[in-house]
C-alpha cells in the first residue's frame, strides 16, 4: 500500500528559490462501519487498515475479545480513502460503543464527531491573497514565538500556536500538549477579543495535517507556516481552499507547498 507521494514545492532561502519534487507522507480518511452502520472516521496513513481497528476498537472499550474479528473492506478509493465494516456480533460491544465515546470525540481534533467520509468536505470560497511576505520577517515571527514558548522551555514537551496580523505583529500565542488544542485556543482568543479578522498568519511548532489547514480555513487565516512537515492531505486542502502552505521554516529556510504566489520570493 502507497505510503507517500510526491509533490511540487519551492524550497527557499535567504538568496535563492529552488523548484523541487518533495515526498510526503500520505494522510488520507478511514471510514470505519460497526454492523454496515457508520462509526467514526479516522486520518491514518494507508496500510495496515484493519490492524488499526483492532487496536482503536480494544483501546476504546468496543471490542476485547481474542476470537477472530471480521473486518470487510467496503470502498477503497484512488485518494487513498476507504470504508470497512466491523461485524461484532451485538452481545460482543463493550461500553465504549454502547457510550458512542469515539476516539475522535476525546481528541480535540479537526474531525470530531464525522462519522462518514463525504462529512470531511468543507463548503466555502477559498480565502483571497491578502498580502505579501518577505522571508525574512517570516523568520523574525518564529523568533517571536520562540522567545514566548514558555512552557516548552521549561517543560520541553508541548507545541505552541502563534498567529499574527497583516504586519507580522503578535495577536496572541497559546502552548499546549496537543498541536490543535494549541491551534483552537488561539482562535478562541481572538473571537473572544473580536480580533480574529486581524489574522493573517498561522505558525505552529509541529508538522502540519489536515486538521489544521481545516481549523486556518475556518477561521479565514490564509497562511500556515510551520516548523515541520507538511502531509499530503493538508497540501491538497491547501491548495483547495487558497491557503499558502509552507512548510519545515527553520535554519533561514522554508519550503513552499501551496499558493506560492502568497509570498515575494523572487
Amino acid at each position: 500500500m502507497k505510503q507517500a507521494s510526491t509533490y511540487q514545492s519551492i524550497k527557499l532561502s535567504e538568496n535563492s528559490s529552488l523548484k523541487v519534487e518533495d515526498t510526503l507522507v500520505i494522510e488520507a480518511p478511514l471510514q470505519i462501519n460497526i454492523n454496515s452502520e457508520s462509526y467514526t472516521v479516522v486520518m491514518r496513513t494507508p496500510g495496515d487498515d484493519k490492524e488499526l481497528i483492532r487496536g482503536l476498537l480494544y483501546a476504546e472499550d468496543i471490542y476485547k475479545s481474542n476470537d477472530e474479528l471480521k473486518i470487510d473492506i467496503i470502498e477503497i478509493n484512488s485518494d487513498f480513502s476507504a470504508v470497512l465494516n466491523v461485524v461484532i456480533p451485538k452481545e460482543k460491544l463493550r461500553k465504549g460503543y454502547l457510550n458512542k465515546r469515539t476516539l475522535l470525540s476525546v481528541s480535540s481534533c479537526g474531525i470530531c464527531g464525522k462519522k462518514e467520509l463525504k462529512d470531511l468536505k468543507a463548503s466555502g470560497n477559498p480565502l483571497n491573497k491578502k498580502s505579501n511576505q518577505s522571508i525574512d520577517i517570516t523568520f523574525d515571527m518564529f523568533l517571536k514565538m520562540n522567545e514566548l514558548q514558555f512552557l516548552f522551555k521549561t517543560t520541553g514537551g508541548s507545541h505552541a500556536c502563534a498567529l499574527f496580523d497583516i504586519n507580522k505583529e503578535l495577536l496572541t500565542i497559546k502552548e499546549d500538549i496537543g498541536r490543535h488544542n494549541a491551534v483552537d485556543k488561539c482562535i478562541g482568543d481572538l473571537i473572544n477579543k473580536k480580533n480574529l479578522k486581524k489574522v493573517s498568519y498561522m505558525l505552529v511548532s509541529g508538522r502540519v495535517s489536515y486538521e489544521i489547514v481545516s481549523k486556518a480555513f475556518f477561521a479565514k487565516i490564509p497562511s500556515i507556516i510551520a516548523v515541520s512537515a507538511c502531509s499530503s492531505l493538508a497540501v491538497d486542502f491547501a491548495k483547495e481552499f487558497g491557503i499558502c502552505l509552507i512548510g519545515f521554516s527553520r535554519n533561514n529556510r522554508m519550503t513552499v507547498y501551496s499558493n506560492p504566489q502568497y509570498i515575494n520570493h523572487e
